[in-house]
């Protein structure tokens, strides 16, 4: 992992700084002499910079987005705790702010990256992609730097935070707010939140279809239900390496998404959006419906439409990766 620091203030849309900037990355593979070759990605809310990693599938050599051909970069969005500036980050005082980490919203988290593409000297980004929050960096990005980003693939997004995806949120949050020491100034506060935050989202990741599949009894019982400790896990699974600060300031810049906001209106941004576009959706997506990328589709002028079919729900751009793949293979997006 690489970090880039730009002692340089960084301006937050909220009217708070941030200074020093830093802001984690990785890359792979090599940038060729025409400098044409860039794919950027995007990872999603309690993702990180190594793309290669939970993007198995579909980033490697030899892989869809070939780093044999390309020169592939992911960072990690401010805010997080994954090695760019955020509530867990030594900023200006010394020592983490943890709560009093300012609100930084996704159209920030898209200048910082801007910031370290102008760093990288990076002057053309072939394809950006990116599913769900990253999903809404990448149509954020496209409109912030039009000259930059030629091609992009907003995979299970939304053009603006549906109050439906809001509330999931503010739900998780509350979570976290109940743990009486996520208020305390301290790394490990708000790990029981944290839990149960995370148990209440994976609710809106998945389906009813899989959790009646995969964690449905075989018999009798009246307590010990599979779908108990399954929630259970998965939320200690997060806690084992995520930060609750981290994750109530990235659920805060989710909710803020609104590439209209200044623009006139999401439409009129949208119709604004002159890269090449793919969008795919997630037919069995609760958190962020389908129609949601119908309409971010048919809004932008250059733009075709590809549907996921999967019973994993939101996730299903993590999880059915192969399916994913042969979706975008065939849409040559990367050739």
């Amino acid at each position: 992992m690489n970090v880039f620091r730009d002692p340089l203030p960084f301006v937050l849309e909220g009217g708070s700084s941030l200074s020093p900037l830093e802001v984690a990355y990785q890359t792979y593979g090599t940038l060729n002499a025409e400098a044409d070759n860039v794919i950027w990605i995007c990872h999603a809310l309690t993702g990180n910079s190594d793309a290669a990693a939970w993007w198995s599938g579909l980033v490697g050599p030899g892989r869809i987005i070939d780093t044999n051909s390309h020169f592939v970069v992911c960072a990690n969005m401010i805010g997080s705790c994954y090695g760019s500036t955020g509530p867990t980050s030594s900023v200006e005082t010394g020592s983490p702010l943890y709560g009093s980490f300012p609100l930084v919203t996704a159209r920030d988290q898209v200048r910082a990256f801007i910031r370290l593409r102008e760093a990288l000297g990076i002057t053309r980004i072939r394809t950006l992609i990116g599913g769900s929050m990253g999903g809404q960096h990448v149509l954020e990005w496209a409109l912030l730097e039009p000259t930059v980003v030629e091609r992009i693939v907003p995979i299970a997004t939304n053009a603006k935070h549906s109050p439906w995806a809001i509330a999931f949120n503010a739900a998780q949050r509350l979570a976290l707010e109940a743990d009486p020491t996520f208020s305390e100034d301290r790394e490990d506060g708000g790990v029981a939140g944290l839990i149960a935050a995370r148990a209440i989202g994976m609710i809106s990741y998945r389906t009813p279809v899989l959790y009646n599949v995969r964690q449905r009894e075989d018999d009798e019982r009246i307590e010990d239900f599979h779908a108990e400790s399954y929630q259970r896990h998965q939320g200690l699974k997060l806690a084992h390496r995520f930060n609750a600060h981290a994750y109530h300031a990235l659920t805060r810049a989710m909710d803020s998404h609104d590439v209209g906001r200044g623009r006139g209106g999401i439409g009129a941004a949208l119709r604004s959006i002159t890269a090449h576009s793919i969008v795919v959706g997630i037919d069995s997506d609760l958190l962020f419906p389908e129609a949601e990328q119908h309409f971010i589709s048919d809004m932008i002028p250059r733009s075709r439409y590809r549907r996921l079919t999967s019973a994993a729900g939101h996730d299903a751009f993590l999880i059915d990766q192969r399916k994913l793949s042969i979706i975008l293979q065939h849409e040559k997006i990367f050739s």
